[in-house]
């Protein structure tokens, strides 16, 4: 029996290296779940984009930054930053092979399509925290989005990314005067103190307004240098 209209139709399912991964249709949108619990679909974007958007513009115009996306999700912080020629290189970090699938080869590539083609882009599988840690690479932003926020992480090892030893990590993958900035589902406060206190400058969030509930939000700090 065909499932009815308003309910989703998962198109594929993994066993990932940190759990279940399904992508799924409902409606119109995509979406992508990880061990149950919804991630992003392909519904709205804006605050995606402002992720890009507000990290550049926190640069002060230098030319052709180097930008590290952590997550490829739905593809909407890539190809926005794809759409803009200002950028220079755009390394994109994902743990989830079965997402970089689905953009290369399945349903999302729609959206990514031509970011993918793009010189400038390198996606790179890894973990985030790993690669941050591990990288002898730097960048002039780091625009992060693995998380539903700083206090609702995916994964119980995402936690140590926003702790004052994973944002000394960020700022050392930095460049002088480069931008962190990290999406949230929520604003959080809590959040901005722990990057006053590691040492970021020019420390605020801007926010996203949503058609329920509290708006969406990007915390944004910057390296001193």
């Amino acid at each position: 029996m065909a499932a009815p209209d308003d309910s989703p139709v998962v198109l594929d399912r993994r066993e990932g290296p940190y759990g279940e991964v399904v992508l799924r249709r409902h409606g119109a949108l995509l979406q992508i779940i990880a061990n149950g619990c919804f991630l992003m679909d392909t519904s709205d974007g804006r605050s995606e984009r402002l992720l890009i958007d507000a990290a550049y513009d926190a640069l002060d115009g230098r030319p052709a930054p180097a930008v590290l996306i952590g997550g490829l999700g739905v593809g909407f912080s890539l190809a926005h930053a794809s759409d803009d020629p200002r950028w220079g290189r755009i390394t994109v970090v994902e743990r989830e092979p079965a997402v970089v699938d689905w953009h290369r080869a399945g349903p999302l590539s729609e959206l990514t399509r031509g970011a993918l083609a793009d010189p400038r882009t390198a996606i790179v599988r890894d973990d985030l925290v790993r690669c941050v840690n591990e990288t002898s690479d730097t960048f002039d932003a780091l625009c992060l989005d693995i998380d539903n926020g700083p206090g609702w992480t995916v994964t119980e090892d995402n936690g140590s990314l926003y702790s004052p030893a994973g944002l000394a990590a960020c700022a050392r993958v930095l460049r002088p005067g480069g931008v962190l900035a990290v999406w949230s589902a929520k604003p959080s406060p809590e959040f901005e103190g722990t990057l006053r206190n590691a040492g970021f400058r020019r420390v605020r969030t801007e926010e996203v307004p949503v058609a329920r509930g509290v708006p969406d939000a990007v915390h944004l700090g910057v390296r001193p240098g």
